[in-house]
């Protein structure tokens, strides 16, 4: 065993990051978050495809499940600058490209609002999403609600995410003014 290969006793663990080098700066605890939020993300975007599948909706993106039930929210007729705004995406060809996708599976139709373009679900694509919610109530939110977590924090959590992604945000803009 090489001295580099030796455990130190002595070794303080952590902050748990995906880059040391980002976490010796001024705010480790930064990093903390985005290596979490990569790890949820990813999970996240693996369940959201896996749960669709499951729910008889095959070979859809997590893009595509998300501007699903984007569409779906309220039952009213969405423009692509409403999924764009309420998802926080920039490229819209990348949405355009879910609901021509979301349209051709027969779970959204398009139909038109003025000049605009809109998407509105079809019953197909209804009961898609609430066999999506189903599936989710009994294989995620069942679990989820078994390790007593409280949910004023999970809103709070949330809340502060929201908040951060926000900097982020006029972080990417400054970036792309540089």
């Amino acid at each position: 065993m090489s001295e580099r290969s030796k455990p130190n006793p002595d070794a303080q663990i952590g902050p748990v990051v995906s880059a040391a080098h980002l976490a010796s700066g001024a705010m480790p605890a930064l990093s903390e978050i985005e290596f979490a939020v990569t790890m949820m993300v990813n999970a996240y975007h693996r369940w959201m495809v896996r749960c669709m599948a499951a729910s008889g909706s095959e070979g859809l993106g997590p893009l595509d499940v998300l501007v699903l039930h984007s569409v779906n929210h309220r039952g009213r007729a969405k423009t692509l600058s409403d999924i764009c705004l309420v998802l926080n995406i920039e490229d819209t060809h990348t949405v355009t490209y879910a609901l021509k996708k979301l349209e051709k599976a027969g779970l959204i139709s398009s139909g038109r609002r003025g000049k605009e373009k809109t998407a509105e679900i079809t019953a197909d694509g209804e009961k898609a999403c609430m066999e999506y919610r189903r599936l989710r109530e009994a294989l995620l939110v069942e679990p989820m609600k078994a390790l007593g977590l409280d949910e004023s924090e999970l809103s709070r959590l949330a809340a502060t995410l929201r908040l951060v992604s926000g900097n982020y945000d006029q972080a990417a803009r400054a970036a792309a003014a540089m």
